[in-house]
This record gives structure tokens, sequence and C-alpha cells, in this order.
């Protein structure tokens, strides 16, 4: 599966612009760092990495389910909400290339 930022993919021609997809993940519980603000942004910095790819796998599980074997224009939002928890959404345009 090919995975891009870019609406287009070198060397290869779109031949189905099948669906939108996204994958959207959110960390399970809030931080409970005490007051150390090293400490919190580590455990922000490791929320963001994991949450990202669970993000990612689920762009992909969604896009092998519309039979795509690309996704363009992908778009990642990552989010610190005011509870401390790290949301990421991915979204794309899932496409046929050849």
């Amino acid at each position: 599966m090919i995975l891009t930022t870019t609406n287009s993919i070198e060397g290869y021609t779109i031949k189905d612009y099948i669906s939108i997809i996204s994958g959207v993940s959110m960390s399970k519980k809030a931080a409970k760092m005490g007051f150390s603000m090293s400490k919190y942004y580590n455990q922000v910095e490791k929320d963001v990495e994991t949450i990202k790819e669970e993000a990612f796998q689920k762009l992909l599980e969604n896009a092998k389910k519309t039979k795509a074997n690309a996704v363009v224009g992908i778009k990642v939002e990552i989010e610190l909400t005011t509870s401390n928890f790290v949301m990421v959404s991915i979204t794309g345009t899932a496409v046929k290339v050849a």
C-alpha cells in the first residue's frame, strides 16, 4: 500500500478515486504525571507516537476494505485535549493506481 501526503504518486497513474477514508485513535487514559513537566512532556511524546501508529493502522484497514492500493492527500492532525488525552486523526483519499 502506497501512502503519501501528495495528491499524486510519481510514476503511477490514478485510475480510480474510491473514497475519503480516515483513521482515528485516542489515548485511553489521561496522563497522571504529578507535577513534573519533563515527565509530562515525555509521556505526551510517547502517547503521540503510539496513537499515531494506531491511527495509521486504522487508515490502512479502511483503505484495504475499499480495495484501494494507495492513499493520497494524507493529512495528520494531532490534538492534546484539555483532559490530557491525545487524539490523532488521519485522513486521505483511497485510490487505485497503476
